[in-house]
């Protein structure tokens, strides 16, 4: 287990990116997309339709799907390392979920993802999961709304079917930040064969604690931005199953022979009242979860850092190095 108390503050910003008012993933991006010169056709299959794609000769590729587990047609960016169109190889992949209120080009536009994995043999796929806290919702008013179903039995598949990946558990690393840290650790052990490196980047790690704080927080936002009043966990009785399921505090064990890593900020904005709530949970729910791998025997990397509740990206770069160590290496 590594801790370290302070380190410097990054550059990056909290997860506030609105649909409407964000650059499409699209030739508008083109200095991200390289060249027109297009990339091996992907198809469609494991219940996708692709209906719309930026391929091209570059590192970015992206696709927007038809899928009866989503009401509507959500998108995936997939980031090739260099050379990937002329190497041949086989690459691990890294699947990278972004937080609440932001989307699949959230990691591209904010958080320059491509200059952060330079030279770097992995892929990284960024998928859509809208404010739907990586679940299948337990109600819904405004259709279907399967983002596990979505990410784990159909877009997973479909990657492996589409890109020289690994399909195999020393293949796959997940990661993600707030909301989308808390759907890493949910993935990684609900889906134990899946993934061999799991990271939390300011994600909550324990639903129940703090009278079920984070279940009303994933209800209510899920509530008021994804599902029209529907809600990912049930209200006002919750599927309480379907809460043990998900919570990492309660699957402690899953998280045996996978390399984990963690990373909370210490000293919020007193006067930001989102990144106050948000980062004082984060916190607590994470050294929770320390304890228990601890007294579990788990082994694990964490960082406790100044500052509130953003995507820091020398820790993500940290990280990745990591991953990198673990994963099994391109050939």
């Amino acid at each position: 287990m590594d801790h370290h108390p302070a380190a410097r503050r990054g550059t990056s910003r909290r997860r506030l990116l609105t649909g409407a008012g964000a650059v499409v993933a699209g030739g508008a991006l083109s200095g991200a997309f390289g060249a027109p010169r297009a990339a091996s056709a992907a198809g469609d299959g494991f219940g996708l339709r692709i209906v719309d794609r930026n391929e091209n000769g570059g590192r970015l590729q992206y696709y927007r799907f038809a899928t009866d587990a989503i009401a509507w047609d959500p998108a995936v960016n997939v980031l090739l390392p260099d050379g990937y169109h002329t190497s041949g190889r086989r690459y691990p992949v890294l699947y990278l979920l972004h937080g609440g209120n932001a989307d699949f080009r959230t990691f591209h536009l904010q958080d320059n993802i491509v200059n952060l994995t330079a030279r770097r043999d992995l892929i990284v796929v960024m998928p859509d999961a809208s404010t739907g806290w990586y679940a299948n919702a337990v109600s819904s008013n405004t259709g279907p709304r399967d983002w596990e179903t979505f990410h784990i039995a159909q877009l997973m598949p479909w990657v492996d079917a589409n890109f020289r990946t690994f399909a195999e558990y020393h293949g796959r690393a997940v990661a993600g930040f707030s909301m989308g840290g808390f759907g890493a650790l949910k993935y990684a052990a609900k889906y134990y064969g899946h993934f061999c490196s799991v990271s939390s980047h300011s994600g909550p790690a324990s639903l129940r604690r703090d009278f079920g704080l984070v279940v009303h927080w994933a209800n209510a936002t899920s509530a008021a931005l994804d599902l029209g009043g529907g809600t990912v966990y049930g209200a006002p009785f919750w599927d309480e199953a379907r809460v043990s399921a998900d919570n990492p505090v309660q699957r402690v064990g899953s998280y045996h022979d996978k390399r984990v890593f963690l990373v909370a900020g210490t000293s919020p904005d007193p006067v930001n009242w989102f990144d106050t709530v948000n980062e004082t949970q984060v916190l607590a729910g994470q050294r929770e979860f320390r304890g228990a791998l601890g007294r579990a025997g788990i082994p694990h990397e964490w960082h406790e850092l100044p500052g509130g509740h953003y995507f820091r990206h020398e820790m993500f770069v940290r990280d990745l190095d990591g991953m990198l160590a673990r994963l099994r290496r391109a050939g």
